[in-house]
């Protein structure tokens, strides 16, 4: 169920118990070869990919495309809430469905930067809500949501996402080809190693002057179309879970 294509008395009728998707993208630079909107593309591709299968069991807001990008704000283009703007953006949503009685809220991610302030929102929205036991409140990134693609995906070179790489050069290619320009002469820009396992502060031109992180001339349509579906069924599988939760266990 759509949620912008209902009237409010249908949307009064709903089980309370109905999960409710809130998608969180970005509009953001993603180098010379790919458009600002690639990341809200692509989660709405990936949402319309499990309409199919769960689209009737869950009620979806309209994708919310303004996200945390200050890291791309060297690039213009570039459109970016503040991280205490955006945490309480989104914690705002979250309350809105809330007040209408709903008890199952998923953040539906589809941009890396959006990850911290939104696991941040769920876990300040559920200390406000603290007494309401049956409230089931999770963040959750559509490509991390479960094992890295397999094996049977031919051909893949990036073992991770990225940022214009391959995956999302090929997915592109597979939703929406003609928004990607010549992706064949982007040069590699390796992933590194950021300090880790800490977690480094960091800004886009610390890591890539053309604005991608990956190997995108690596990129077909054939890797796109599995990627998509692939992550398209992680998101069904999660959000089965959510349905079938008994309403207040720990576990799901």
């Amino acid at each position: 169920m759509l949620l912008q294509e209902l009237h409010w008395p249908d949307v009064s009728k709903i089980d309370r118990d109905v999960p409710v998707i809130i998608p969180v993208a970005a509009l953001e630079q993603h180098g010379h070869h790919m458009p600002l909107f690639t990341d809200s593309l692509l989660l709405g591709e990936v949402l319309r990919r499990t309409d199919t299968e769960i689209g009737s069991r869950i009620l979806q807001a309209p994708l919310m495309w303004l996200g945390n990008s200050h890291h791309h704000m060297d690039q213009p283009g570039t459109l970016s809430a503040d991280p205490r703007v955006y945490l309480d953006l989104l914690s705002g949503l979250a309350d809105n469905f809330i007040q209408h009685g709903f008890r199952r809220i998923v953040f539906l991610n589809g941009h890396g930067g959006n990850d911290v302030p939104g696991r941040q929102a769920v876990f300040e929205l559920r200390q406000k809500y603290r007494r309401q036991n049956d409230l089931l409140l999770l963040f959750g990134t559509y490509w991390l949501l479960g094992d890295q693609p397999p094996a049977s995906i031919d051909g893949l070179v990036q073992a991770q996402m990225g940022h214009a790489g391959e995956w999302e050069t090929s997915m592109m290619l597979a939703a929406h080809e003609h928004l990607v320009g010549d992706y064949q002469q982007a040069l590699e820009v390796p992933f590194g190693n950021p300090f880790l396992p800490a977690n480094r502060g960091w800004i886009m031109p610390d890591r890539s002057v053309p604005g991608h992180v990956g190997v995108p001339a690596a990129a077909t349509k054939q890797k796109g179309e599995a990627l998509l579906n692939y992550f398209a069924g992680n998101v069904v599988s999660l959000l089965t879970r959510v349905v079938d939760w008994d309403g207040e266990s720990w576990d799901g």
